[in-house]
């Protein structure tokens, strides 16, 4: 069987291929599994995620030669949202570079991203109503936080499809790159990460989706966590070492 997802690990971050060119990288049973295995490994070797799509496609959505087939047990699996929320919940950044068409699954994946860079020919939205099914991976709760009530509305009930200036200016994406030059704009952000001490960046993250309800005491118990630090000690020195000169 073919390989739905092509995987280059580095030291700090690992890029991800979305590899179902001949379907538009539709999302299906087998890229599911493999997303999840990749899941496993960032779990167990925080680094940073850049995901993205082979053939000038991120992902047109789900396999829907599949979704057909699916019923209310399926649905109540969660498929597609489980993952999703998994990849939203890893430790370190995910970086989504989103060129072509990011539709449907393939958008609720991009909205999982901490980091979205799009191409100028980037289109996306959320058609499933007009399937006869609603977004349920993400974007009926994701979206509004993204993009706003009224936004996300036109999106997921009347099927409005952002190009990339529009998604730039509702700040959905952080950064438009051409096609050729998309994979090195993942980097330049991988590279900022990078920079910053790594375990301080996963407690930001976890600490920046917690429910609200648990601030001020996970900051707290979180920075207490990072006082504790070599790195931290380290860090501080040098920078007033360098104030001294």
């Amino acid at each position: 069987m073919t390989a739905a997802l092509e995987v280059n690990e580095a030291a700090d971050r690992v890029v991800v291929h979305l590899a179902r060119p001949e379907v538009r990288n539709a999302i299906d049973s087998q890229m599911v599994t493999e997303l999840h295995g990749v899941c496993d490994l960032m779990e167990q070797h925080p680094r940073v995620l850049l995901l993205a799509g082979k053939g000038g496609i991120f992902a047109a959505g789900a396999d829907i030669s599949q979704l057909r087939e699916r019923r209310r047990d399926d649905a109540l699996r969660g498929i597609n949202s489980a993952l999703f929320d998994r990849i939203h919940r890893l430790p370190m950044p995910v970086i989504g570079l989103l060129d072509g068409f990011a539709l449907g699954g393939g958008a609720e994946l991009a909205y999982a991203c901490d980091f979205r860079i799009g191409t100028p020919r980037l289109r996306i939205g959320n058609p499933e109503p007009g399937l006869g099914i609603l977004a349920a991976a993400g974007a009926t709760w994701r979206l509004k936080e993204l993009v706003g009530e009224p936004v996300a509305k036109e999106i997921l009930l009347a099927g409005r499809v952002l190009d990339a200036e529009e998604a730039l200016s509702l700040r959905l994406l952080n950064e438009i790159a051409e096609p050729d030059a998309l994979l090195e704009a993942g980097d330049s952000w991988a590279d900022r990460i990078a920079k910053q001490v790594g375990l301080a960046v996963r407690l930001t993250k976890a600490a920046f989706h917690a429910p609200r309800d648990a601030h001020p005491y996970i900051d707290d118990l979180t920075q207490a966590v990072l006082f504790e630090t070599d790195e931290k000690q380290a860090r501080m020195t040098a920078f007033l070492e360098r104030n001294k000169q």
